[in-house]
């Protein structure tokens, strides 16, 4: 049977698909139900889409129909057994698991206004197709969840699980590393930093004399290079968001009435004004122009000269990294993590990080020179947001290029030998209670063979049927 945790994934694809659809009536046709609930086939070529045309699309099998189709059944399996079984649930949590939703496509698109364009719904509407698949998303999940919760392995089985995997199926490591950084901004002339606060002044009275736009003003004037596409805007959350956003340019945001826009706020990343643009509770809606002062090389060799002066207090091992990040990091972003540099996309950051992973090129060319326990020489660098910066790297650990092997991986290991064993309980379950479910399959897919193993186990109580056209 092929994995189980491809639900998880489906989840977020059906999800996603219900969230893209225009409303508008068409034919569809029933291909399966089980129990009460009905599967159509539009869900199944929406999946397949999905699939098609995810950015990293690969290795997908030629069964994919099959696979989207089997992994829906047992979804609607495991959301009735979770009622049966009477598992704890309650609105409140189909609720919490929709604003989240909403705060991801808010996140994605910019704006509430953007995502009802993008959908061709309402929220409310969006709200009334969503919450059923969330709800038996959750109650499957829980499912799952009570039939893996006993499932542990020994060290044992995981050494078994390890030598039953083909030597060369083994995954090849390249080297990954662990490094933190210490950011310096140089401090800008006060003559520039005025005449920024300035034309932030000007551009506020302009919108509010109506002789402006504030979107377009940020598509001409802001340094955000977002600005460009959304003209500033973009949704945040107080409680959720914490830690992600500047929180001085938070808190000046939720000091606003809807439509105001703010005095001058000073951020990490430069100056800026404020819009809110609707607010519900901790909600928000917000739009911004952001201005960084540019910075002169006698300002950047101040930076450069500081930095220098704490690399040596480091070499010297008169200071350790964790007392010379507290006490001049500017980036405060980074305070959460100690500086750690991270790789993946901003969207997955991960660490340790191959020099294939790294997100800043700069980085992936210093890395490898540096040995265990260096710290480089400081450098200036442009950070995300377009702002001149200065910085020392401390490299913390670099693993050697390898094989998979129990020595260097084991936790990795571990982790996979406890999936696949959890995964082999829910085949079990499913082998053994699919027959309790009454269930039929259109004929169109009776060449699914994972579908045909559930019919022989189901013997009478899973059946072929023509499904008739709805509308």
């Amino acid at each position: 049977m092929k994995k189980y945790l491809f639900l998880n994934t489906l989840f977020v694809i059906i999800a996603m698909s219900a969230f893209g659809q225009q409303q508008k009536v068409v034919l569809d046709k029933i291909i399966a139900q089980v129990g009460d609930n009905i599967i159509l086939k539009s869900e199944i070529d929406q999946g397949v889409n999905q699939y098609k045309n995810a950015p990293n699309a690969q290795n997908l099998p030629p069964d994919l129909d099959c696979e989207i189709l089997q992994n829906q059944i047992m979804r609607k399996a495991l959301a009735i057994q979770a009622q049966r079984d009477s598992l704890p649930f309650s609105n409140d949590e189909v609720e919490a698991a929709f604003q989240n939703r909403m705060r991801y496509f808010m996140s994605m698109y910019g704006s509430k206004e953007a995502v009802e364009k993008a959908s061709g719904m309402t929220i409310d509407q969006m709200h009334d197709n969503l919450l059923p698949d969330l709800r038996e998303q959750l109650l499957s999940q829980k499912m799952q969840q009570k039939i893996t919760q006993d499932v542990t392995v020994t060290p044992a089985e995981v050494e078994a699980y390890f030598n039953q995997i083909p030597k060369d199926s083994l995954r090849f490591y390249e080297s990954q590393f662990e490094a933190n950084q210490i950011i310096i901004y140089p401090t800008p002339n006060q003559d520039v930093v005025d005449l920024i606060k300035s034309q932030l002044e000007g551009w506020k009275k302009e919108v509010e004399t109506g002789k402006a736009n504030f979107s377009n003003l940020a598509k001409l004037y802001s340094d955000d290079p977002s600005a460009k596409d959304n003209g500033g805007q973009f949704s945040m959350n107080r409680e959720d968001d914490k830690g992600k956003f500047d929180p001085d340019f938070m808190a000046a945001a939720f000091r606003l009435r809807e439509g105001q826009i703010s005095p001058v706020v000073k951020s990490q990343f430069g100056y800026h004004i404020i819009q809110m643009v609707s607010r519900a509770g901790n909600d928000a809606i917000v739009r911004h122009i952001l201005k960084i002062p540019p910075v002169t090389d006698v300002e950047i060799k101040a930076a450069l000269s500081k930095l220098d002066s704490v690399r040596n207090l480091l070499v010297d091992k008169k200071l350790s990294f964790a007392a010379a990040f507290s006490l001049y990091n500017d980036n405060k972003d980074a305070k959460f993590n100690a500086g750690a540099i991270m790789g993946g996309s901003p969207y997955n950051p991960i660490t340790p990080f191959t020099i294939d992973e790294m997100q800043d090129k700069d980085l992936a060319t210093l890395l490898p020179t540096m040995k265990v326990g260096d710290y480089s020489i400081p450098q200036v660098f442009t950070d995300n947001n377009g702002r001149k910066a200065v910085r020392i790297v401390y490299l913390q650990s670099r693993t050697k290029p390898h094989r998979e092997n129990l020595s260097d991986d084991y936790a990795t290991i571990q982790s996979n030998a406890l999936a696949y064993k959890q995964q082999m309980a829910m085949n079990k379950w499913l082998t053994t209670h699919m027959k309790d479910f009454y269930i039929q399959i259109d004929p169109a897919y009776a060449h699914c063979s994972e579908l045909q193993e559930w019919m022989k186990n189901s013997e009478n109580r899973v059946e072929h049927y023509s499904a008739n056209s709805i509308k």
